[in-house]
């Protein structure tokens, strides 16, 4: 298995109290969702555990949004109004935080998301740039996290998988039963390069995590021993 260097996650005066937040982010079909899964069930209560936006229940305000901008059957949430799109997905990632009250914390050591506003700013900004194409998908992302650091903290520390994009491209198309239309492939593609090179920006909060020709249990134990160490880093800072 590949070794790992895990970055120790920023602290402040202010964290004395709170949960360390860790996001999974990657591209669809590389294994976020079974890692997640897989991670909290054994961390056990002291994990909370906050779904990707796209398995919120249905009767939820969440789902809700899911289902209109899903409404017409593209993979990537495109309705084609891109603007309107990215503001109502940062809209629910603010909410999320806004949730998470001292009750539903009580007890809880880590928060472990199933992607965060990395993938907003990576899947939105690769979007927008498809409509204005003057503009570097990389600015956009940009812009997309500036907007987001003006209402909500980043992820203390963001764990980006890596794989082979074919497999998991074929991956995703198994999972919904559908062929990925190259225009939503091509999606895929940019938002893969925007995320590597937000990790390479990032160094202090990124872990990347190369996870080709890993099987599910083989993911999930890279993620729950990466979020482990991560946990001690946070633990030992708190100590002391």
């Amino acid at each position: 298995m590949t070794v790992i260097t895990v970055p120790g996650p920023r602290r402040t005066s202010d964290d004395s109290d709170r949960p360390l937040w860790v996001s999974v982010e990657g591209i669809n079909g590389v294994g976020k969702t079974t890692a997640v899964r897989a991670t909290a069930a054994s961390l056990g209560s002291r994990c909370l555990r906050l779904d990707e936006l796209t398995d919120q229940a249905a009767d939820t305000l969440p789902g809700r949004v899911i289902a209109a901008l899903s409404a017409d059957g593209d993979v990537c949430l495109r309705t084609g109004h891109p603007i309107v799109e990215t503001l109502a997905l940062l809209a629910l990632k603010f909410r999320e935080v806004e949730r998470l009250t001292p009750e539903l914390l009580d007890g809880v050591d880590v928060i472990v998301e199933d992607r965060g506003v990395d993938s907003v700013a990576v899947c939105q900004g690769a979007i927008l740039h498809t409509e204005h194409r003057a503009t570097p998908a990389r600015v956009v992302a940009e812009q997309i996290l500036a907007t987001a650091r003006q209402w909500r903290s980043m992820p203390d520390a963001t764990l980006l998988l890596t794989g082979d994009r074919e497999v998991c491209t074929a991956r995703f198309a198994a999972r919904i039963g559908r062929t990925l239309p190259a225009s939503a492939l091509k999606v895929i593609e940019q938002t893969e390069q925007l995320y590597q090179e937000l990790a390479a920006a990032e160094p202090d909060r990124f872990t990347v995590i190369d996870v080709t020709g890993y099987d599910r249990e083989e993911t999930g134990k890279a993620v729950e021993d990466t979020v482990r160490a991560i946990v001690a880093h946070w633990e030992v800072d708190r100590a002391s």
